[in-house]
């Protein structure tokens, strides 16, 4: 009786592969005593039976998961949820700028379809996506900011509740699955875009999306009492100047309402919270966030592209015309202005004469408060701005509407 050839590699022989053998005896070799231990396949004994060498181990049968399911009722694997939930939140992050982007371009152009391919044509990616963050890195701090406090608040009151008895919210998973330096990164990017009015609000998100109740800042009561006023004391030291300034004009009071509430509601504001307000509170906030978004998106879409410039356009010796508007182009030819009550106009260059660039009504201030020599309506980059270039006076042709 002849042996079978063994298979070898780089570290021995090669264990057979666990398939049946069809057939009986007849259709495979036996192997005799003098057979080394390890062979390309196995054997088989009596009645057809594999016979499996005694050196290579046996894995057991793989027993079937069974999980009580709801009838009807699809159950998701928890990284597939993530990976879900990782792609919608990316998807959003990425696609509302581009979006943003292509309506900026159509609104500016007055809802004109060859005034919009100019201004593609003319306004390059660069300072498109320069002019979106500089507008609207506001909205977007603010959305961001806003889905992972709720988000944290959500996730930690759904940690309460048995497992599998209800679906977190969107914003808790969300929250779950963007790494800390994403949510830290949202509020530094939120510090120095929004005005200074409302930063006392990221006092409460803060707390909330990082979940730092107060008794994380000291485990005895009375170190922790001391601590909380040491830091009340501070912001009352920040912004007790611009509360005697809006208590003496009086009409001031969102002004005090901003101040004053934020720092008390983050003492309370983190979770969990009961497990019966969870799913109302979930989509009754998700829905509110996206309105508010839309609703401070119509700004936005509707601020100019371009710089908005008054261009003296004229003989060099006879009347001049002050061309109000936002200058798209320029070559050797022509100036190309898009008007700023629509049309485009092309001026000849040796026509232009003079050119100032001017405030939109937007920037206009609103309010007379001042948080230590900062300007209430101005952000921190504005503030330091302004100290660096201090704001120069309107030109009397800025005044004068075309």
């Amino acid at each position: 009786m002849s042996t079978a050839p063994t298979a070898t590699g780089g570290d021995g022989p090669v264990p057979p592969p666990r398939t049946s053998v069809p057939g009986g005896a007849a259709d495979s070799p036996t192997i005799d005593a003098a057979a080394p231990p390890f062979v390309d396949r196995p054997s088989t004994g009596a009645g057809g039976a594999v016979a499996w060498p005694a050196a290579v181990p046996v894995a057991e049968p793989a027993e079937p998961v069974v999980a009580d399911v709801e009838p009807g009722r699809v159950r998701w694997d928890p990284a597939e949820r993530r990976a879900r939930a990782s792609q919608s939140f990316w998807t959003a992050v990425v696609g509302v700028p581009a979006i943003f982007s292509v309506l900026r371009l159509g609104v500016e152009a007055g809802g004109e379809l060859q005034t919009t391919l100019l201004l593609v044509a003319n306004v390059g990616p660069v300072n498109l996506l320069a002019g979106f963050l500089t507008t609207a890195a506001r909205l977007l701090s603010t959305g961001l900011v806003a889905v992972f406090a709720l988000g944290a608040v959500l996730a930690v009151s759904a940690d309460r509740l048995p497992p599998g008895t209800r679906r977190r919210p969107l914003f808790a998973r969300w929250a779950d699955i963007t790494p800390a330096w994403v949510v830290l990164a949202s509020f530094l990017l939120a510090l120095i875009t929004w005005p200074l009015l409302y930063l006392p609000l990221l006092l409460p998100a803060f707390v909330a999306a990082f979940q730092l109740r107060p008794g994380r800042l000291h485990e005895r009561v009375v170190p922790r009492l001391l601590l909380v006023g040491v830091l009340l004391a501070g912001y009352g030291w920040l912004m007790l100047p611009t509360l005697r300034q809006a208590v003496q004009q009086g009409d001031e009071w969102l002004v005090l309402v901003l101040i004053v509430v934020p720092p008390l509601l983050a003492l309370f504001i983190a979770g969990p919270l009961p497990g019966m307000v969870i799913r109302p509170l979930a989509s009754v906030t998700e829905v509110a966030v996206l309105a508010t978004l839309v609703w401070a998106a119509v700004p936005v879409i509707s601020t100019p592209v371009l710089p908005l410039t008054v261009t003296t356009v004229g003989p060099e010796s006879g009347p001049t015309e002050d061309v109000r508007g936002h200058v798209v182009t320029t070559d050797d030819v022509n100036m190309v202005i898009l008007q700023e009550r629509g049309g485009v106009r092309y001026v000849p260059v040796d026509l232009v004469r003079a050119q100032v660039l001017c405030p939109s009504e937007e920037e206009l201030p609103r309010h007379q408060l001042r948080i230590h020599d900062f300007h209430i309506e101005d952000s921190l980059l504005e503030g330091m701005g302004r100290r660096v270039r201090p704001v120069h006076r309107i030109d009397a042709a800025c005044r004068t509407p075309a």
